[in-house]
């Protein structure tokens, strides 16, 4: 992930391997999810709000991927959650936009 030392996504790496829960690769796709899920044109995002995706069941739901961003960032030692945190933040600040 651009961003993060190599540090962080190695820690990342050894997170998908112990958790039961995750799958290499999943943090990535999450931030990638929700990366692209922020920078949709803002029609897309209220037709999405207003009627529901119903696509999200085959490509991914980015609210449940900005949901294990937050458990992964609180799984990560403090110096790799806040590299992580500054990626997401990223993103955050692109959908928060007035």
């Amino acid at each position: 992930m651009d961003g993060l030392s190599s540090a962080a996504t190695t820690e990342i790496f050894r997170l998908e391997q112990a958790r039961n829960h995750l799958r290499p690769g999943d943090v990535s796709a999450a931030v990638r999810l929700w990366k692209d899920y922020v920078h949709r044109p803002e029609r897309l995002l209220w037709r999405d709000y207003e009627c529901a995706d119903v696509h999200w069941h085959c490509c991914g739901d980015p609210f449940e991927a900005r949901a294990l961003l937050d458990t992964v960032l609180r799984a990560l030692s403090p110096r790799s959650a806040r590299r992580l945190r500054a990626v997401v933040g990223r993103f955050d600040a692109v959908r928060d936009r007035p």
